[in-house]
C-alpha cells in the first residue's frame, strides 16, 4: 500500500508518493462548465487555462475566510484527480495510505468539522486508511514507518 503525503493550503495542494518520491504541487482549483450540465474541464493549472471562457466556474475549495474548506464536494474531485497524477491510473493499483497535513495555524485550531472533512475528503478520493497531522513537515521515511515525531499531533 503507497504512502502518501498530502500539504493542504489555500494557495497550494502539494502530494507526494513517499515510497517513489514521485510528487505534484498545484494550485488547488477546478474548472467547471455549468451548461447544460456540471463538468469539469481542468483541475490546477488546467483549470486557470480555461478561465478565459464566461461559461466556466473555476473554484478553490479550500479558500475561505473562515474555514480551510469552502467546498467539501469539489475538493475530493480536486484530491483525486492530483492522487491520480501521482499514484497513475491503474485498475488494480492499491488504495494509499494518506496522511492529509492541513496547513497554517488558524487561532484556536482545526475544528473537529474541519478535520473530519479532510479525512472524509481523502477517503472519497480512494484512500484506504487516512491520518491528518499538524505540525512539522515529515519526512518520507517517518511517513513509511508511520512513526509521527512528538512535535505535532495526529488529529484524526
Amino acid at each position: 500500500m503507497p504512502t502518501v503525503y498530502v500539504q493542504v493550503s489555500a494557495e497550494r495542494l502539494t502530494i507526494r508518493n513517499a515510497k517513489t518520491g514521485a510528487s505534484v504541487s498545484e494550485i488547488p482549483e477546478l474548472a467547471i462548465a455549468r451548461d447544460p450540465k456540471p463538468r469539469i474541464l481542468g483541475v490546477g493549472a488546467e483549470a486557470r487555462l480555461q478561465q478565459a471562457s464566461a461559461a466556466v466556474e473555476i473554484i478553490n475549495p479550500f479558500a475561505h475566510p473562515r474555514s480551510l474548506v469552502s467546498d467539501f464536494t469539489s475538493g475530493e474531485k480536486v484530491l483525486k484527480a492530483l492522487l491520480r497524477r501521482v499514484l497513475g491510473n491503474s485498475l488494480f493499483a492499491a488504495a494509499p495510505k494518506v496522511v492529509m497535513h492541513p496547513m497554517g495555524d488558524p487561532e484556536g485550531g482545526f475544528t473537529q468539522i474541519e478535520v473530519r472533512a479532510l479525512q472524509e475528503m481523502a477517503f472519497g478520493a480512494g484512500a484506504a486508511k487516512v491520518t491528518v497531522w499538524q505540525g512539522r513537515a515529515l519526512s518520507d521515511q517517518e511517513l513509511v514507518s508511520g512513526q509521527y515525531p512528538p512535535d505535532g499531533q495526529v488529529l484524526a
